[in-house]
């Protein structure tokens, strides 16, 4: 049997989601080639890092996986046990580029979580890591990055010569969401916790074909709180959400305080069943926010992906659905490596259609 050329190099932070990705890749190409390359990454006790590949990466079609937001890997730095952080992982994604020595035909960075992507923009004298980051990348001889909903995708205008494809999950959560609340698919109403989040809102209304609407956050521009401006008011503009069945929608969920005080305020308003969607919940604070406010009855779950880090701790919860996204990301890999157009997994729409079509008869 021909082998072919796709590699895969999944570093310690993505290593559950890798080995779904490895046995979804075997599925869609109806093969047993194991397309994982094995390396090594070792640490000095200073932190110093080193990688060294195991296999040859030769003429491969080379793919990186990294989960830059897993705050679950540690290593001994000077004795003490340290928590790597993602500024520890993106370097650990040079180290591998750099370990490859140019021999790959082709190098795809995947960071579903992309790295820095909520410092994408300059506000006055302050850093530009997205992009930095991006450029960086290219100069190292990347040749294509794939993201999952992307904080801002305009970061892509940092490296106007290097391919950027940002997807999205929204019919692979869709599709979980639909089978898991069959009950409750009608009267439904998207909403956006804020201002930012609208266009992926709106995206999540088109696809299930309902109305939208948009809460703006008024802030305490004369304070700084861990890095933010307080929210005084959630001033909500769309539909009346009384007796309706709510997705609130946003792509990251860090404390999820601001999500919890929306979904408060739209069943203070009379809505019903509200389901809180996130492409990823870091869920770094604020657990027991979710926890009262799942015991007071403000949300009936809160949906997100794998693709990034989420402790057994949470996923055990029952408020909360983790969505695997590693078939999508097989598809993803299976197309581009051979060079087919990737148009049809950019929309889902059609399938969430039929499956509501479905279940309404």
């Amino acid at each position: 049997m021909t082998r072919d050329n796709l590699g895969l190099i999944v570093l310690e932070n993505a290593k559950e989601f890798g080995e779904k990705l490895q046995k979804n890749l075997n599925i869609i190409r109806n093969n047993d080639q194991n397309y994982i390359i094995p390396f090594s990454n070792s640490r000095f006790n200073n932190g110093e890092g080193k990688v060294v590949i195991g296999s040859s990466v030769r003429e491969k079609d080379l793919y990186i996986l990294s989960d830059v937001g897993n705050y679950s890997i540690n290593y001994k730095l000077h004795g003490t046990e340290h928590e790597m952080s993602p500024d520890e992982h993106f370097q650990d994604i040079k180290r591998v580029i750099s370990a490859t020595c140019g021999h790959a035909s082709k190098i795809t960075v995947i960071m579903p979580l992309l790295y820095q992507s909520r410092q994408h923009k300059r506000k006055g004298r302050e850093s530009l890591d997205c992009a930095i980051a991006l450029q960086e990348l290219e100069r190292l001889g990347v040749n294509n990055i794939i993201t999952f909903d992307a904080h801002d995708p305009n970061v892509s205008n940092a490296i106007p010569r290097l391919p950027f494809d940002s997807f999205y999950p929204t019919h692979t959560i869709l599709s979980r969401l639909i089978r898991e609340e069959k009950n409750n698919i009608d009267n439904l109403l998207v909403v956006s916790p804020d201002m930012g989040a609208m266009e992926r809102a709106r995206y999540y209304a088109e696809m299930l074909g309902c109305d939208v609407g948009v809460f703006y956050k008024r802030r305490d521009l004369s304070k700084v709180v861990n890095g933010k401006n307080p929210i005084i008011e959630h001033a909500y503009m769309g539909a009346d959400v009384k007796g309706r069945n709510i997705i609130v929608v946003d792509d990251m969920i860090a404390s999820g305080q601001s999500m919890i005080e929306v979904a408060r305020e739209l069943k203070s308003r009379g809505a019903n069943s509200i389901y809180l969607v996130a492409t990823f919940a870091l869920l770094t604070e604020g657990i027991e926010g979710f926890m009262n406010a799942y015991s007071d009855g403000v949300f009936t779950k809160l949906y997100s992906t794998n693709l990034s880090y989420v402790p057994d701790t949470i996923k055990a919860q029952e408020w909360y659905c983790d969505v695997d996204c590693s078939m999508q990301m097989a598809a993803i890999i299976d197309t581009l490596n051979k060079k087919l157009s990737i148009q049809h997994l950019c929309d889902g729409k059609k399938q969430i259609l039929q499956e509501i079509e479905k279940l309404k008869k």
